[in-house]
């Protein structure tokens, strides 16, 4: 079972989460720098494992069971030391709860409606919003460590927004896929 490479992917993402926590508490550029490292991988992962559980057919039930809760794990983990050191403030923390808001009505939905045999399959905007997601908070994560004529921490503010926007889109679009089964 977690013998499987896409099953090691998805492990893998759930182990970095406390090593990028820990990294994300030193307030020194290299562990900005080396947290934003390994978000990068477990970022990269959540596709790798996907592929490769297609490629290889070694798609698995504990597989789909663990790379959905990896990849909220990972995001509210990440928004929440953000917020927490001040990386998200002000007016954009709010994005970042609906961010947080939108992963745990649709991990119920999503959970309700399996429970009823019925799967919604993951829809091309809401991989977009995962991918400006993830790079929102990756410059958010180096933010103020990042080299002066990369305006990170507003590239990070800006994408959040963004990710915020087609989070409530695509939380809208999972809600009529899965309200006419209530």
């Amino acid at each position: 079972m977690l013998n499987s490479l896409p099953n090691k992917l998805t492990v893998s993402r759930i182990v970095a989460i406390p090593l990028i926590l820990v990294l994300l508490v030193f307030p020194y550029a290299w562990a900005a720098w080396v947290a934003l490292a390994l978000f990068a991988a477990a970022g990269i992962t959540d596709y790798l494992d996907g592929y490769f559980a297609r490629r290889d057919n070694e798609v698995t039930k504990i597989g789909q069971f663990l790379d959905p809760i990896a990849d909220k794990l990972l995001v509210a983990a990440v928004i929440l030391m953000l917020v927490h050191n001040g990386q998200i403030s002000g007016i954009s923390v709010w994005p970042a709860v609906i961010i947080l808001m939108r992963e745990v009505a649709v991990s119920g939905l999503r959970e309700f409606l399996a429970g009823l045999s019925v799967s919604v399959p993951v829809s091309q905007l809401a991989k977009w919003k995962t991918t400006i997601q993830m790079l929102a908070l990756g410059f958010l994560i180096v933010g103020r460590y990042a080299p002066e004529w990369i305006p990170a921490t507003t590239i990070g503010d800006i994408g959040l927004w963004v990710a915020g926007v087609l989070t409530i889109v695509t939380a809208w679009d999972y809600w009529r896929a899965g309200s006419k089964h209530f």
